[in-house]
């Protein structure tokens, strides 16, 4: 059995709790531009990035879920949406293994798009009368821009939250013991 996955699920359900909680009780009331900003894709996508593809996975399914129930709207809409999003960002991670500053701002993006993209398709495909006006498409690209924005505080602060119980990358580490080594100039 793998030592971390006690310690990784126990903080990974309280960090879903807490940002579903907070996304439906504050954010969700607060007014950008005429659009309201949306955290749970953004903390799905980062745990995604930082642990993997399938805590990722498993935090966006459960998010999902507990966000369909609140709401009482289509089960299982937000919950196949979130684990896409947690697993395409898990997916990234373990086939590129992006190091760029601006890594987290473009997977924000990216999940924010899928999921406001993607949620109004699903409505329209599964019948429910949407008019798409200018004001519709509007505050869809609000959205993804103080999404977008609003990623690399929701970076810093997963991964300050996820820090004691992600596991030592050996990867990470063969590089960071390589760029430590002194150059052969300075050698005396």
């Amino acid at each position: 059995m793998n030592p971390y996955a006690a310690p990784v699920a126990g903080r990974l359900t309280i960090l879903g709790f807490v940002v579903c909680i907070v996304q439906l009780a504050a954010v969700s009331q607060l007014d950008f531009f005429g659009a309201h900003a949306d955290l749970v894709p953004l903390v799905v996508a980062m745990t995604g990035l930082l642990l993997g593809s399938l805590p990722g996975a498993v935090l966006g399914f459960a998010c999902g879920f507990f966000v369909d129930c609140a709401l009482i709207q289509t089960m299982g809409l937000s919950s196949l949406l979130y684990l896409a999003v947690g697993y395409g960002a898990g997916r990234l991670r373990e086939v590129r293994d992006p190091q760029a500053a601006a890594v987290p701002a473009v997977v924000g993006g990216a999940a924010t798009t899928v999921v406001t993209v993607g949620y109004a398709l699903m409505q329209f495909m599964l019948g429910t009368p949407i008019r798409v006006t200018g004001l519709l498409v509007g505050q869809i690209f609000v959205t993804i821009l103080v999404n977008t924005l609003l990623s690399l505080p929701v970076y810093a602060a997963v991964r300050r939250w996820l820090l004691p119980v992600m596991p030592d990358d050996p990867r990470r580490r063969r590089r960071r013991a390589q760029t430590t080594r002194l150059s052969p100039l300075s050698r005396a």
